[in-house]
């Protein structure tokens, strides 16, 4: 599809709640005030037209950047230069920050970092863009304007580059990834052919990416509705190959995402990752958590998935499953119950397996019901003794079944500080 700037067959997004927002609202007045030009560009109007959530909202202006900033200023928003050099100023209106960008064509590109200047041509500033999807714009009446027939490719799921998808890809590498990511989240689960040509020729890229900006987009690429399909094509094109050793497991990968699916769970990327990868010996893990730099949240996350225990499977008795609970907490359980699932030859709807995994819904663990203070107030001096007394008597309570009688708690904790 060829659409003009200005096409009227392309549908209005006027009225639509992120456009009327107030805060959306004194930004685009703001710009508009002296003769300017702007329009929301990029991922706000692609969700828009797929009737997917709007997040955040970036704005192309023709006002260049130190106008912007006076601009701002005059109507009382506050600018912040965040990237001034390439154009880019932050508005804040309403307390909700806006990327404001002059429009740009390349003069000079060398991987991440060009040398732009501004113009006032919305089709160079699109030409400039990754996919023709995410080069659609907005004005502030919702008119949408199309340079280079995004809007066809939208209607179609069809991520493509613009124009050579190898020079695209040059000017940044992670363009590779966020090619299979939004294949993933917005596509119909089959790479564009040219793009995947262009993204296995141009893979030796990816060995200069950040950690932090692969784990970006790994990590929402994995959560994505065919994130398996788009995987698969990844692990077998070795474009995972500079974080993830071969083999990944896809076929895991992939029960895991059917069990969710059927549970209704949202899927999740750490355990998503943890399927993926979870075969490979500690080395390759510590390696894989450092090259994709996760926090300490998302790295123990990684870890406990992995953990495989009998108190997992459905056939140990509950109390094993309770101990397991009491002692590592629910997500470790229903990680775990969940990674021993899609490791098993069970199906996804397996009656057992789905009760086995709802444990935490039926049973809340307990809390320990003596504290340091109960055994200091028995006569054991402060020090590891009383760390001991604790630890005795926890192991003793875990294997009477959590008992809840305070007094048989007390006579028990006596006991134990006689020894």
């Amino acid at each position: 599809m060829t659409s003009a700037d200005n096409d009227s067959r392309l549908p209005s997004l006027a009225g639509a709640k992120w456009l009327i927002d107030p805060a959306t609202r004194a930004v685009f007045a703001a710009l508009l005030a002296e003769g300017a030009k702007a329009r929301a560009v990029g991922g706000a109007v692609r969700n828009a037209l797929m009737g997917t959530p709007v997040k955040d909202i970036d704005i192309a202006t023709t006002a260049l950047p130190n106008d912007v900033m006076r601009l701002a200023k005059k109507a009382s928003l506050h600018a912040m230069p965040t990237g001034i050099e390439h154009g880019t100023v932050t508005v804040v209106a309403h307390n909700t920050p806006f990327e404001v960008t002059t429009l740009r064509r390349d003069i000079e590109t060398f991987g991440r970092h060009a040398r732009v200047t501004f113009t006032t041509d919305w089709h160079e500033d699109a030409l400039r863009r990754d996919f023709t999807m995410n080069a659609l714009y907005c004005t502030a009446d919702g008119t949408v304007h199309d340079p280079i027939g995004g809007y066809g490719d939208l209607t179609a799921r069809r991520v493509r580059f613009i124009g050579d998808a190898h020079a695209r890809i040059r000017e940044d590498y992670l363009r590779i990834l966020r090619f299979f990511r939004f294949s993933a989240q917005l596509g119909n689960g089959v790479p564009d052919a040219e793009g995947l040509a262009a993204a296995i020729a141009e893979k030796a890229g990816l060995a200069n990416l950040s950690g932090e900006r692969v784990r970006t987009e790994l990590l929402l690429l994995l959560a994505a509705p065919v994130a398996v399909e788009a995987l698969g094509v990844m692990d077998a094109a070795g474009i995972l190959d500079p974080w993830i050793e071969k083999p990944a497991n896809i076929k895991r990968l992939a029960r895991l995402a059917d069990i969710e699916a059927v549970l209704k769970r949202e899927g999740d990327p750490v355990l998503r990752l943890a399927a993926l990868t979870h075969d490979k010996d500690l080395t390759a893990q510590a390696r894989l958590q450092n090259q994709l730099r996760l926090s300490a949240a998302e790295a123990a996350h990684l870890t406990r998935a992995g953990v495989r225990d009998p108190a997992l499977e459905p056939g140990s008795n509950e109390r094993a499953a309770q101990v397991f609970l009491y002692r590592h907490g629910a997500d470790a359980f229903i990680d775990g119950a969940l990674m021993a699932w899609a490791c098993s030859s069970d199906p996804p709807d397996d009656a057992t397996r789905t009760w086995h995994v709802a444990m935490p819904q039926r049973w809340r663990a307990p809390e320990l019901p003596v504290r340091g203070a109960d055994v200091l107030e028995l006569g054991i001096p402060a020090g590891p003794q009383v760390g001991r007394v604790i630890a005795a008597f926890e192991n003793w309570w875990i294997a009477h079944n959590f008992p809840c009688d305070p007094e048989r708690a007390r006579d028990k904790l006596r006991e134990l500080a006689r020894l």
